[in-house]
């Protein structure tokens, strides 16, 4: 094996010894997580046999995510992660404690059930953009998606332990049980944690503040069209995939006629199933693109939700669980890695936030959908149909190509520093940038529209206005111009400008035939 191969192969970042240690950690806190939601789930159906109730539980697990996501995403850029990590911990903490404490003394109802899982979905909104943030921080960039896909491989290893062991618990002590393993599991998440020395950054200047950082990050969403892609092959998936996810405690219950154990089981392969996947993954990377990892995912997740329809019985449910593993595994590292591949560190909290956003909107509106689906349809219709619509999805969105992630995004810093001449302080704007060019009449059609692609980046990076205009008595002069809402705002915009930004402008800057630069001019509003 090559050094080369060494340093970038499937389990590399495990040789990061703080990665090793938070993945491992992760584990088990997922494992408790896991066995809280076995317990919950399978109370729910015992408490109220409506599927729109049941399905009402994914729901209330997934909104807070959609709602919360985007301003969880800010506050993972502008705030130290690692304590936020830890406040997020202690806060799930809290909420199965509480859970432990109703079901011990037989309090537990629906609306108990659905209001701490709402809850639980505010931790996990809070806890999801920063602990995907961190991961670049952990990792050499080109571990980064060996590094994802071993985070995912992670949580499928808590997904086959967890939901199993939970059934078991459940079954044998109670749901207080389950719930008690998951406050003992939060344990060694926080004890990482607190053992990972995050190196202070020094104070910056420059630092954004919460409402100023939530404009960045939608600026710089809107005008990513690589994010937007990833973005939409998300939604579609999910919105359809949600079916076999929001059903599932019902399947087990009413189609297969099965006890809380054979559902942890049932789980349990599904885990089994996503580490399968998570091994094959780096092989299949090789021979299919990311568009043919989701055609291939889509069709399983379809053929898993048709047989089980078709064919409800036990024997077969445990291979369709685990073909759902290898199914959800390839989505989901798939579309994860991606979205980490096509943003910058400097937004990274935010564009994943809004990623998540889609994926939970997805899953907490689908999960609605196919339950009201299912009270009037039943569960065998409901499951057929969900299954041909994610197929033919699929196929339709096919031409619909995800990014290859293959950008520098690193910051050039080959901005000159601006000139500045008497008062310029840091809040002050609009401020309107010039530059100035000198294109020959037969280069105009090339020039124009290499430019236009290079006004993605500078709003990507803090502009919210641009455009070019003709100088009217100077035909061959060309000028650019984009407005920034604050001094301090385009500073940062020479912080954030990346190699592959330079490559364009570098582009942009051929077509130039002056004797000197372009000529930059930065204007300050006077009001």
């Amino acid at each position: 094996m090559s050094q080369n191969t060494a340093s970038t192969g499937a389990f590399a970042p495990l040789k990061q010894g703080l990665f090793a240690v938070i993945w491992a950690a992760t584990i088990l806190g997922n494992t408790g997580s896991f066995m809280r939601d076995v317990a919950s789930s399978w109370l729910v159906t015992g408490l109220s046999s409506n599927p729109a109730a049941v399905a009402l539980m994914q729901t209330a697990a997934t909104l807070p995510i959609f709602l919360l996501a985007i301003p969880a995403g800010v506050l993972s850029d502008i705030l130290d992660r690692r304590r936020l990590l830890i406040f997020v911990q202690l806060l799930l903490a809290s909420v199965s404690g509480t859970l432990l404490l109703l079901s011990h003394n037989n309090l537990l109802t629906v609306d108990y059930l659905i209001a701490l899982t709402f809850v639980g979905g505010i931790g996990a909104a809070l806890m999801g953009p920063a602990w995907q943030a961190i991961v670049p921080e952990l990792v050499p960039r080109p571990q980064l998606r060996n590094a994802v896909a071993l985070n995912s491989l992670g949580i499928n290893i808590a997904r086959a332990i967890g939901p199993a062991t939970g059934g078991l618990l459940l079954a044998a002590l109670g749901a207080w049980a389950a719930y008690g393993a998951d406050v003992l599991s939060y344990v060694f998440v926080l004890a990482a944690l607190l053992w990972w020395k995050r190196p202070q950054k020094p104070k910056d200047a420059l630092q954004e503040h919460f409402f100023g950082a939530f404009r960045a990050g939608m600026r710089y969403v809107k005008a990513s069209r690589e994010l937007h892609r990833v973005l939409l092959r998300a939604a579609i998936y999910f919105a359809f995939a949600s079916a076999i996810w929001a059903l599932l405690p019902l399947v087990a219950r009413n189609l297969l006629q099965s006890s809380a154990g054979f559902y942890g089981i049932m789980l349990g392969a599904v885990g089994v199933g996503a580490i399968v996947g998570a091994l094959l993954l780096a092989r299949l990377r090789q021979v299919m693109s990311s568009d043919g990892l989701l055609l291939l995912s889509a069709a399983l997740s379809a053929l898993v939700m048709v047989v089980l329809a078709l064919l409800p019985v036990q024997w077969l449910a445990l291979p369709l669980m685990v073909l759902l593993g290898v199914s959800w595994i390839i989505a989901l590292t798939t579309l994860n890695g991606v979205a980490q591949a096509v943003l910058p560190d400097w937004v990274r909290g935010r564009g994943l936030s809004v990623y998540l956003m889609v994926f939970n909107g997805a899953m907490a509106a689908g999960s609605l959908f196919w339950g009201l689906v299912a009270s009037q349809t039943g569960l065998v219709t409901t499951l057929l149909l969900a299954g041909a619509a994610l197929l033919l999805s699929a196929l339709l969105f096919w031409r619909l190509t995800l990014p290859s992630g293959e950008d520098d995004l690193q910051p050039s810093g080959h901005w000159d520093a601006p000139v500045v001449e008497g008062d310029a302080h840091a809040d002050r704007g609009p401020v309107m940038i010039q530059i100035h060019y000198q294109v020959a009449a037969a280069d105009r059609p090339a020039f124009l529209a290499t430019i236009k692609k290079f006004s993605l980046s500078r709003r990507r990076d803090g502009a919210y206005a641009w455009g070019i205009a003709e100088h009217s008595a100077e035909p061959d002069t060309l000028v650019e111009w984009f407005l920034v809402e604050s001094w301090q705002e385009h500073l940062r915009q020479h912080q954030r400008v990346s190699h592959a930004d330079a490559d364009l402008q570098r582009e942009v800057v051929s077509f130039h035939r002056g004797d000197s630069k372009p000529v930059v001019h930065h204007l300050l509003s006077l009001h």
